[in-house]
């Protein structure tokens, strides 16, 4: 070996002072695709979504119905500006610069109870997105009282440090005036405010791509509405067009209670630390203090059981006594935690929030009692809609256009599938073949002749055999947009049998037909499988309860296709009656000589007694209003009055 190459090129020394402290926005900043802001698409959608989810937490825990306004315009190539309003509480002055300008900082994060947010990290890093790739800062506007000033601040995140850095005011932001002189300035400065007594405002100007479709914005207010069907929500897209999704209730989902940790969901290294850390004087005080569901009988034979002093100051257990009695308390039976500390949607309410935006026929929810993983309180809900209008068939030919034009995709049969919900590969090849154009074709290479042909089929084609399953997915009522193969709720719905059920599936796929299906996932703390929050983690005791949820609403969907296909089958056999009886009356007259339009008569009572299933009428209660053996159970809505319409 040459000298050359075995001379060290660097020391320890010099390796030394190359090591330094990395800030957590740094960090972040250079793995932002972590966060959910990997590409232009879903940065848009990632920085609405964190503000409106902040908005509805903020109002729902001040007691206040939320309406929020979402105004999406275009502020030059490949950049928008988002502007999201509440009609919250607002925000005190000193806080809005920690808020909207540090990353890692909220009061979510330390408490167990349900909530949207967890981290303390969406809205400012949405900031930081905006400021890396546009140079422009987050614009913030907040009032907490029509009678009191309204503060303006202009917020860039300073990444090595992870501090708040403020461009207005001297450093210290601006109070706004109440009334007719603040109108006045903000118009002056041109600042986007609607007219509120409090609330707070945020604008985020960004590197992003408007599209619509799947894994839009527009799609992730549609589904928020059906999730959150208390509150009013207010959009303008970036070409102007205006949609308002009216709430359905006017009452708030019952308030969260924060519930101290549960023994089972707290590990022996976080067990060690907080004896270590705990201000209380005795080892029973402590464990009773410091969890749930332990009384002071239970603590004093878990300090019995584990050799230890009842007494003694939990400061003073070492590491060896702490790990024997974490493992005499993870032995024990000890009651799950309350469970009032999550808020579900609650069957009736899915319902109604299912049957205002998802257009069908047959509409069914299903909420599974609590249950707990890791300590962790959590509940299952399940909605499915059958039937409708596929998203394909909603398109206008102007629209049409313009989707192809905006799109990313390589080949017109991925534009198809990957734009329409529900829209599989062979439903998109039907298309495709029908309207006489090649499948592997650029969406933007596509004549107008081309496309009137392609929007011709899309709107009369029967997709429902082609149709897939549309998989809604929540976390606390927030929707699931992306890395749908990732999670636990694609893989337990695609792990079912739901040819039982009436539908055909192929295995390991979603199954066919034109089904919406919506599952809600409420937990204290929601096993995401990173940072985005854009997937749920596999867990036992949460499929176990998803599949539950699953099985509870596909029984009642496979009694209404079974209903429905009697139907269907005893009007075929009616209508073939129908179509012999005035032959078979003529010749029995012409043989024994009866009155052929009494006869006639008489086979046609005959022929609608044989199948008087196909006159079967449902109310919206889901029952039928004549009474038959059927009952489909609460929490159903069947639309329209007949079973084959």
């Amino acid at each position: 070996m040459s000298e050359a190459s075995s001379k060290r090129r660097s020391s320890a020394e010099e390796m030394a002072k190359s090591q330094k402290e990395i800030s957590v926005s740094e960090f972040f900043a250079k793995n932002r695709h972590l966060l959910g802001f990997d590409n232009p698409r879903k940065a848009l959608l990632t920085a609405v979504k964190e503000a409106v989810d902040n908005s509805l937490d903020a109002c729902e825990e001040a007691g206040i119905l939320p309406e929020i306004w979402v105004h999406i315009e275009p502020a030059g190539k490949d950049k928008y500006k988002a502007g999201i309003q509440d009609n919250g509480p607002g925000i005190v002055k000193k806080q809005i610069p920690l808020i909207f300008g540090k990353l890692l900082y909220g009061s979510k994060f330390h408490r167990l109870r349900m909530s949207r947010g967890q981290q303390g990290i969406g809205i400012s890093a949405a900031g930081m997105y905006g400021l890396l790739t546009t140079g422009k800062p987050v614009k913030v506007v907040s009032k907490i009282s029509p009678r009191k000033p309204a503060h303006y601040f202009e917020i860039k995140i300073d990444t090595k440090t992870n501090k708040p850095d403020i461009l207005n005011g001297s450093g210290d932001g601006e109070d706004i005036p109440p009334n007719d002189e603040g109108r006045k300035w903000m118009t002056k400065h041109e600042i986007e405010w609607v007219e509120v007594p409090n609330g707070t405002r945020v604008t985020i100007e960004l590197e992003a791509k408007y599209n619509r479709g799947r894994g839009s914005v527009d799609e992730y207010l549609e589904q928020t509405a059906i999730s959150n069907p208390h509150v009013t929500l207010h959009y303008t897209d970036p070409d102007g067009t205006e949609k308002h999704y009216e709430r359905v209730i006017t009452e708030l989902p019952p308030e969260p209670v924060e519930i101290k940790p549960h023994p089972y969901g707290v590990e022996l290294g976080r067990f060690a630390h907080m004896l270590h850390v705990s201000s209380e004087k005795s080892l029973g005080k402590f464990l009773t203090e410091a969890f749930c569901k332990v009384s002071p009988s239970a603590a004093k034979q878990f300090c019995s059981e584990a050799g230890l002093d009842y007494r003694k100051p939990p400061q003073k257990i070492h590491r060896s006594e702490a790990e024997k009695l974490y493992e005499v308390i993870q032995s024990a039976k000890i009651p799950p935690p309350s469970t009032d500390c999550i808020s579900p949607i609650g069957e009736e309410h899915l319902l109604k929030g299912l049957h205002k935006v998802v257009p069908g026929q047959f509409f069914v929810t299903a909420t599974r009692p609590p249950a707990v993983y890791r300590g962790n309180p959590f509940q299952i809900e399940v909605g499915l809609a059958y039937g409708g209008v596929p998203a394909s068939h909603k398109v206008s030919m102007e629209t049409l256009q313009e989707m192809l034009g905006e799109s990313d995709a390589r080949t017109l049969r991925q534009f198809l599938t990957s734009t329409f919900d529900g829209l599989g590969a062979d439903a998109a090849d039907k298309i495709i073949k029908n309207a006489r154009l090649r499948p592997r074709v650029s969406p933007k290479n596509i004549e107008d002749k081309e496309i009137i042909r392609l929007h011709e089929s899309l709107q009369s084609l029967n997709l429902s055999e082609g149709q897939s399953m549309n998989v809604y997915r929540y976390a606390n009522r927030v929707p699931l947009q992306f890395q749908p193969g990732a999670c636990l709720i694609t893989q337990t719905v695609t792990g079912m049998n739901w040819r039982s059920y009436g539908l055909n599936q192929t295995r390991g796929q979603l199954p066919r037909g034109p089904v919406t299906l919506i599952v809600h996932l409420a937990s204290v703390w929601v096993p995401f499988t990173s940072e985005s929050k854009e997937a749920i983690a596999s867990y036992p005791d949460i499929q176990k309860e998803l599949r539950l949820a699953l099985q509870s609403v596909g029984r009642k969907f496979g009694m209404y296709m079974k209903r429905r296909e009697k139907v269907k089958h005893e009007g075929e056999r009616r209508s073939i009656f129908l179509r012999y009886l005035g032959e078979v009356a003529s010749a029995v007259s012409g043989v024994n000589g009866m009155d052929r339009k009494m006869l006639y008569d008489a086979l046609l009572q005959t022929a609608k007694s044989k199948t008087v299933m196909a006159d079967a009428v449902l109310g919206e209660d889901g029952k039928p209003v004549e009474e038959t053996e059927d009952d489909f159970g609460r929490n159903v809505i069947i639309a329209g009055s007949d079973l084959t319409a």
